[in-house]
């Protein structure tokens, strides 16, 4: 029984160790600051938030006077979703 709580524990922490390393921008992704300047061009006036998550960058923004959250490319930086905030 012990061991079976202990393969549990032990899933439980790799699991999580994953997601971590989900959470980088992986080495072929733009950097943060090529981003910003994409979002920038794409009429982002002003940017709050910006982190690499699932696989893309993540952010919110304000475009048009609109508090906005959006998704962008992680090697193009071209924004694939957005949605009010």
């Amino acid at each position: 029984m012990r061991w079976v709580i202990g393969l549990a524990v032990g899933l439980a922490l790799a699991g999580a160790s994953m997601f971590a390393l989900a959470d980088k921008p992986g080495p072929d992704w733009m950097s943060f600051e090529q981003v910003v300047q994409k979002l920038k061009e794409a009429g982002y006036t002003q940017i709050s938030k910006l982190e690499a998550d699932d696989g893309h960058w993540e952010g919110k923004g304000t475009k048009n006077g609109q508090s906005l959250k959006f998704h962008a490319d992680p090697r193009t930086g071209v924004i694939t979703s957005e949605k009010p905030d």
